[in-house]
């Protein structure tokens, strides 16, 4: 590839988008995190021995840096964010709502399912394509059904998915930010980034608070961020109907939830555990095997953070063969 190609201009303002939010996000996080943890906005690190309060709800800064980040962007490329991104920004700013709501009352899950139906109806006015590829049969146009039925449930599926697939630092950030990533290369190849200007804003803010929930984290997400992170997912995935790309890009948060539910069928061998423990060596203790992140940590020695990069790689691995996969 010559270095033409690599800085055209199309080139140039995806690293405007990604880079903006990146930068303004390692500027605010340390001053962000000490105002937090003065205010006793903290949360304990089970996974930690000395069970250390760490800042959390650092979804909301994402959010709010990737808003900025945009405002201040389109001063100089307005012509070139198309009218979905704005929909896609309303879609992820209900879905944080939802999860500052959620943080707040335990709303239920039937209340829940219906409420982010709902958060995610807009999209259906941005939808590029009701074409859907299905391996064996091919290309099948779903029309109003994925208007509205598949579309609009597909996005609160996958936000849930995330908030459920975490637990250990940097696990669930890391993970979305490979999918985000994947899901941005895959619409640039395709030539269709301009609907998703948002989304590249939201990662690179996403890709510098990553460092910051890294191990030892310094700073949780919570329902805020895995939901409103989530949905963008979700958003770009419809958007551009890569409903089977997508699926097999988030098999691994698949997995974590069957496993999830079958421990739940299994109340009486499988007693109620939401964390394990940290052994003297360091060294994880699960109670079970039955989320992902537990299943190696349950019959091998690991520590947190192996059992993180485990996590990564095993996603990178279903989000390359994604996006190769038509869309």
């Amino acid at each position: 590839m010559a270095i033409a190609d690599l800085v055209s201009p199309l080139n140039l303002m995806i690293f405007v988008f990604f880079s903006v939010p990146f930068v303004a996000t390692l500027l605010v996080m340390p001053p962000i995190i000490r105002k937090l943890k003065e205010h006793s906005i903290v949360a304990k690190d089970m996974y930690k021995a000395d069970y250390r309060e760490v800042a959390t709800n650092g979804g909301l800064i994402i959010l709010l840096i990737s808003l900025l980040s945009l405002s201040i962007i389109s001063l100089f490329y307005c012509n070139y964010i198309l009218p979905v991104n704005y929909v896609i920004i309303m879609v992820v700013t209900l879905f944080a709502l939802f999860g500052i709501l959620d943080d707040i009352i335990d709303i239920g899950r039937p209340a829940k399912l219906i409420l982010l139906y709902y958060c995610s109806y807009s999209l259906i006015s941005c939808a590029t394509v009701t074409l859907v590829y299905i391996p064996l049969i091919g290309t099948v146009d779903l029309g109003i059904i994925y208007l509205q039925l598949i579309l609009p449930l597909y996005v609160p599926v996958v936000a849930n998915l995330v908030n459920m697939h975490s637990g250990f630092n940097g696990l669930a950030p890391g993970l979305s930010l490979i999918v985000l990533i994947t899901l941005i290369a895959k619409t640039m190849a395709d030539g269709e980034i301009w609907n998703i200007l948002f989304i590249v804003c939201l990662t690179g803010s996403l890709a510098a608070y990553w460092f910051f929930e890294n191990y030892p984290a310094r700073i949780f997400w919570g329902n805020i961020g895995a939901l409103s992170v989530g949905a963008a997912i979700g958003a770009t995935i419809v958007v551009y109907g890569y409903i089977f790309s997508g699926f097999v890009m988030l098999i691994p948060h698949v997995a974590n939830f069957l496993l999830y539910v079958y421990w739940r069928l299994r109340p009486r061998r499988y007693p109620v555990a939401k964390f394990g423990k940290i052994r003297e060596d360091g060294t994880l203790e699960v109670p079970n095997p039955l989320t992902l992140k537990w299943v190696l940590p349950y019959y091998f020695p690991m520590k947190e953070r192996q059992a993180v990069t485990v996590m990564y790689a095993l996603t990178g691995i279903f989000c390359l063969i994604g996006f190769v996969i038509p869309g």
